[in-house]
């Protein structure tokens, strides 16, 4: 439901089907029926944000309670916010077509750096003030969760709670709160105070900062009680977790149209430069039957015929095979297709693939991040190019003529003779399908690297590492090119520029909010998007703020400087990731969860792949 405004002019933008709800499976409640509402923004487009998981579960999740409302919220494209800003025209609401200033509670899943403008733009077109402190009432509470929580330093000015891991439990707890300090009367203040007490909560305005001279940070001091660590929470029994049965279908197309089941969460692996893998340790699986049962009736309900089988590195689920044979027996009757993405070179085999009857053989992608071994080894990939080259052998064994290979550049370590090797790699793939004697006659094979710009991390082994200028990655970027003579090879790459503004994000702090406010001035926004990015204003934002944005990227920090997170506590020691990183220097890796406990912190947590027998 849109507001009647938005009749005037939505036939004079693109895509005027993200604007106006009414999917189903949406829902509407009576807004005297509810005692509290909550917006739930995802900052980038309506196509993007309705592919995003976290926004069905908790979607679905707060819906369920009577008292509780929860509304979706989309950044609106350039054209659109155009018109809505001439015709005077708030942000709204998908549901109800309220604004967003009309709004108990204002959350952001902040899944990317490069959006942090958007939220800010969110905030100023839907009538809310974007920073925290002219935010006086027990009203229009902002919140934020997500990956990029982990460090939300550089928007602390403008949040006022922050979620640390998951949030089925601890969001509804906040919400809960803030119910019986309104009845009480109690302050902002006050609520602020009290919710930092719940763990998970970070509340960014009971935290002082200062500074050295030389720019790094001296202290982060608690005030008025709060704790001196933030600690994550996370669901320990997914199987009990909640899962939604039903998705709000979206009426145009999205990025990812389809049923997406989640398997587990976390990652056994630890390579050395994944956040994720770090961020949602340990690993906790759902059984079988739960997931069956949960894709079932997703497809079901929703009418979808593909399900996405979704995780961070699906081929180290411990059952595999029976999820599928299981998932299959029902999903061959009923013409249901099944995704199995984020496969790992070294899991993909023949047991797996005779399962995938019900895959599309549209291509396969692998991840070796890396072209040599000794780079593979020194970033703890565990996969070596036998185990790659066989794996390919397989796939196209098995009908399959199109691979996708992920790699990075500038990893810590990375010589000129590793970044040729990424072609060198993609050339012998091409190799292995004509010397594969079963392969599929009448295709030729299709090999695509795709270098992407390594991006130094909060809570990984690499996050004291610097980033590679801008100059260097384009030197490499070209090196690659520079080596592939095969056209069956197609060479694509990140664009640096982005790059090294989200590695600036990644590990700046509170200094930053000064720019993040004047580049949201000056318009700046969808810095994502590559048609609406600028390296050369947020240069000019920087320069204006006396801001070296270098001192955040391309700076090598020491194992004893204070990092701007380091009063936030994901589960995983810093002296683990110290050694991690060490041993990257030598190119030693480190056995997966399954084979040897690393001794990483999440042992703490007392379940998942920690308390499983070895």
């Amino acid at each position: 439901m849109y507001p009647k405004e938005v009749e005037h002019f939505l036939m004079k933008v693109q895509k005027p089907g993200r604007y106006v709800g009414g999917e189903l499976g949406a829902v509407v409640k009576d807004r005297s029926a509810v005692d509290t509402r909550f917006a739930f923004c995802f900052p980038d487009t309506y196509e993007v944000g309705m592919s995003h998981l976290g926004i069905k579960i908790l979607y679905s999740q707060f819906n369920e309670r009577d008292y509780l409302w929860c509304e979706r919220v989309f950044a609106p494209w350039i054209d659109m916010e155009e018109q809505m800003r001439a015709h005077g025209v708030p942000l709204y609401a998908l549901e109800s077509g309220d604004a967003l200033s009309a709004f108990d509670f204002i959350g952001f899943t902040l899944q990317y750096e490069l959006s942090f403008t958007n939220m800010l733009n969110m905030l100023s077109l839907g009538g809310v003030p974007v920073l925290a402190r002219d935010r006086h009432e027990l009203f229009n509470i902002v919140v934020a969760g997500g990956p990029c929580a982990c460090n939300p330093e550089p928007i602390a000015d403008f949040v006022d709670i922050f979620f640390l891991g998951e949030g089925e439990e601890v969001d509804l707890e906040v919400i809960e709160l803030y119910r019986r300090c309104r009845s009480e009367g109690v302050s902002k203040d006050e609520f602020l105070r009290r919710a930092s007490h719940i763990r998970g909560v970070y509340v960014p305005a009971l935290y002082d900062v200062s500074y050295h001279d030389d720019g790094t940070i001296a202290a982060v001091t608690p005030l008025c009680g709060a704790p001196e660590r933030v600690e994550k929470r996370l669901m320990m029994n997914m199987d009990k977790s909640y899962y939604p049965s039903r998705f709000v279908v979206p009426n145009i197309e999205i990025i990812h149209d389809r049923a997406v089941e989640e398997i587990f969460r976390g990652c056994i692996r630890g390579c050395r430069f994944c956040q994720a893998g770090f961020l949602y340790r340990p690993v906790r699986e759902k059984s079988v039957s739960v997931i069956s049962d949960q894709c079932h009736t997703l497809c079901r309900n929703t009418g979808y015929d593909e399900v996405s089988l979704s995780s961070l590195s699906s081929s180290d689920y411990s059952d595999i095979v029976p999820m599928l044979t299981e998932l299959s027996d029902w999903a061959e009757r009923e013409n249901v297709s099944l995704s199995l993405p984020s496969l790992r070179v070294d899991g993909f085999s023949d047991d797996i693939l005779s399962r995938l009857t019900t895959v599309r053989k549209s291509g396969l992608t692998f991840a070796p991040e890396a072209g040599s071994q000794r780079l593979r080894d020194a970033i703890n990939k565990n996969v070596t190019e036998d185990e790659l080259i066989g794996t390919c052998s397989v796939a196209f064994a098995g009908g399959y003529s199109t691979v996708k290979l992920y790699f990075m550049i500038g990893l810590p370590t990375e010589t000129m003779d590793d970044v040729a090797d990424i072609a060198n790699l993609a050339q012998k793939v091409v190799n292995t399908f004509y010397a594969t004697e079963n392969r599929a006659r009448g295709k030729s094979v299709r090999v695509t690297a795709s270098a992407s710009s390594f991006v130094p991390k909060p809570f990984t082994p690499f996050q004291w590492e610097p980033q590679d200028t801008v100059e260097m990655l384009q030197d490499k970027q070209r090196h690659i090119k520079a080596h592939i003579h095969s056209r069956k090879i197609s060479y694509s790459y990140h664009d640096s520029d982005t790059s090294f503004l989200e590695a600036v994000f990644a590990r700046g702090d509170r200094k930053l909010c000064r720019a993040m406010l004047l580049a949201h001035e000056r318009g700046i926004r969808f810095d994502s998007w590559g048609d609406c990015f600028s390296l050369s204003a947020w240069m000019k934002v920087f320069d204006d703020c006396g801001i070296d944005p270098a001192f955040y990227a391309n700076r090598r920090r020491s194992f004893d400087e204070i990092l701007p997170w380091d009063h936030l506590d994901y589960g995983i020691t810093k002296e683990f990731l110290i050694r991690e990183c060490r041993r990257a220097y030598e190119s030693r890796t480190t056995p997966h969860c399954r084979e040897q406990c690393a001794g990483c912190g999440a042992m703490r947590y007392g379940g998942g792949v920690c308390c499983e027998e070895r």
